[in-house]
C-alpha cells in the first residue's frame, strides 16, 4: 500500500470515520432508464424527454478505524479504458484493492453497476477484488427475476461468489456489531439502508428511499418506487430521530448536497 494509503490509516486514528462522496456526474433520466449525461451550467431540462428527472449519481467512501467501506457502486461507466470509480477513489489515494466491504442498498444498475467489469476476455470479474460484498439475497434473486431495464443481470453474476459474498438474509441486523442494515421494501422490493455507529456518530445512507435532502423535508410519493407512500413515511421517521440524535444523511442522488450532519 502506497503512502497515501497510510496517511488515511494516520488521519483516521484521530477523526473516526471519514466521508467522501463519489461523484459520477448528473443525469437525466425518463421511463426509458437510460442515464443520460447531464451539465448543470449549460444543458437544459425542458429540452430533455417529458418527465425526465433530474439526478447525481455518488456513491461514498466511508473510512473508519476498521474499513473502507463504499456505499453503492455507482453506474460501472469507464473513461479511457479505465472505470470511472476507480478513478475517483484514486484522486483520493485509495486503490480498489484497499474496500474492504461493499455495502449494496439495492441493485438497480445505477447503484450495482459498478459491482464488477469486463476483462479482456470478455468476463465478469470483481471491481474490488479484496472487498466483501454484502447485498440482500431476495434483492439479488428479484433482479435475476426482473431482469433490464433496471437490472444488469450479466453483472451481477460476480455476486453468486460465496466466497466473497454475504447474502444477507433477515430484515435486520448487524455487520462487525457497527453497520447496522434495515430491509424497507421502499423504492424496491427488498430494498435496505444502512446505518453507520462509530462511537456517538450515526452515519445514515438512505439508499433510494432517502436520495435526496428536499425529499426529507417535504412529504413527496414517488411514482417510480416500489411504495412510494412508505418511503415518504419512513423518511419523515429517519428526519425526525435524525434531528433527536444528530445523524449524519448521505444523498446519493442529491445534485448539491452530498450529505448533512444535525
Amino acid at each position: 500500500m502506497g503512502s497515501m494509503f497510510e496517511l488515511w490509516i494516520f488521519v483516521i486514528q484521530y477523526i473516526e470515520m471519514k466521508v467522501i462522496p463519489l461523484s459520477e456526474g448528473s443525469f437525466t433520466i425518463d421511463a426509458t432508464k437510460v442515464f443520460v449525461p447531464f451539465d448543470t451550467s449549460k444543458d437544459s431540462l425542458q429540452e430533455r424527454n417529458r418527465g425526465s428527472l433530474l439526478v447525481e449519481v455518488q456513491p461514498f467512501l466511508v473510512i473508519t478505524s476498521s474499513d473502507i467501506l463504499l456505499l453503492d457502486t455507482g453506474l460501472g461507466f469507464s473513461i479511457n479504458g479505465q472505470m470511472q470509480i476507480h478513478q475517483n477513489l484514486a484522486q483520493h489515494g485509495i486503490n480498489a484493492n484497499d474496500v474492504t466491504k461493499v455495502l449494496l442498498s439495492h441493485l438497480h444498475k445505477d447503484h450495482a453497476g459498478g459491482v464488477s467489469y469486463r476483462n479482456r476476455f470478455g468476463h465478469y470479474e470483481a471491481a474490488f477484488p479484496n472487498a466483501t460484498y454484502f447485498v440482500q439475497e431476495r434483492e439479488l434473486n428479484n433482479a435475476y427475476e426482473l431482469g433490464f431495464p433496471s437490472y444488469l443481470p450479466d453483472e451481477l453474476s460476480i455476486l453468486d461468489d460465496t466466497n466473497r459474498v454475504v447474502l444477507l438474509k433477515d430484515d435486520e441486523g448487524w455487520i462487525d456489531q457497527y453497520i447496522h442494515y434495515q430491509v424497507t421494501q421502499g423504492h424496491s422490493k427488498f430494498h435496505q439502508v444502512f446505518s453507520i455507529h462509530t462511537n456517538n456518530n450515526i452515519l445514515f445512507f438512505g439508499g433510494d428511499d432517502a436520495p435526496q435532502l428536499s425529499q426529507m423535508k417535504n412529504r413527496f410519493v414517488a411514482k417510480y418506487d416500489f411504495d412510494g407512500k412508505k418511503c415518504m413515511e419512513l423518511r419523515k421517521d429517519w428526519w425526525e430521530k435524525g434531528q433527536q440524535e444528530h445523524w449524519t444523511f448521505l444523498f446519493y442522488h442529491d445534485i448539491a448536497s452530498p450529505s448533512i450532519s444535525l
